[in-house]
């Protein structure tokens, strides 16, 4: 367990590059190769993978006994999207490798409706409308998620009101001074409220300055 403390982010760093090597391996066996049962296999060990950075966060919690900034990337940042978005992701990126290969190998791997939804997401309309509603799912997350965190550093949502009025705790180094009852929670958020302002923007940039229809 030592090694696993000593070099828990060596680990996850690892383990995530491997998950991105069978994504295109699964890709490129599939579509390439034609291999679909073989492809099946490289998708499992993605799979499974992913379920190696959940254990590897577990067993840090079960050595430490406390729930640290490695936690809050692994698992809400990370396995969250994975369980989402990614899923969505994933299925753009499997339509856009059998576009690519089919076009190198001159065979035709799409199907109507991968056509139309390729034709769909070029139309600005539906791209700004898409961002609109992943805007609002990550919204909802992030403040739901937060509310946790203050309830569970504050007490009651009364002692969280000085917090909301006054922002001037925002980047201190005192712990005592912020809504969060650790300083694993507390930077975890910081980071994450970065990620989700730059995400909340690039979103709305999509409606208010929507890009012109591709031909």
């Amino acid at each position: 367990m030592q090694f696993i403390l000593e070099y828990q982010w060596q680990l996850f760093i690892i383990l995530e590059s491997l998950s991105w090597m069978m994504l295109l391996f699964f890709g490129g066996v599939r579509y390439w190769f034609g291999k679909r049962k073989i492809s099946a296999f490289f998708l499992a060990l993605f799979i499974i993978l992913l379920a190696l950075e959940g254990v590897l966060a577990l067993a840090v919690y079960n050595e430490t006994g406390e729930i640290s900034q490695f936690h809050i990337i692994i698992i809400i940042i990370f396995l969250l999207y994975a369980c989402t978005f990614g899923i969505v992701d994933f299925l753009k990126l499997d339509r856009w490798m059998r576009w690519k290969i089919g076009g190198w190998r001159q065979i035709d791997m799409l199907s109507d409706k991968d056509r139309r939804l390729i034709a769909k997401q070029q139309n600005p309309a539906y791209i700004a409308k898409k961002f609109r509603i992943s805007s609002l799912i990550h919204t909802i997350i992030f403040l739901t998620v937060q509310i946790g965190f203050w309830l569970d550093g504050t007490g009651s949502f009364h002692a969280m009101i000085p917090y909301l009025t006054d922002w001037d705790w925002v980047g201190t180094e005192d712990l005592r001074l912020t809504p969060y009852r650790s300083e694993a929670l507390y930077n975890g958020s910081m980071i994450w409220g970065i990620v989700f302002a730059i995400d909340f923007i690039w979103s709305w940039s999509y409606t208010l300055f929507p890009a012109k229809q591709k031909k």
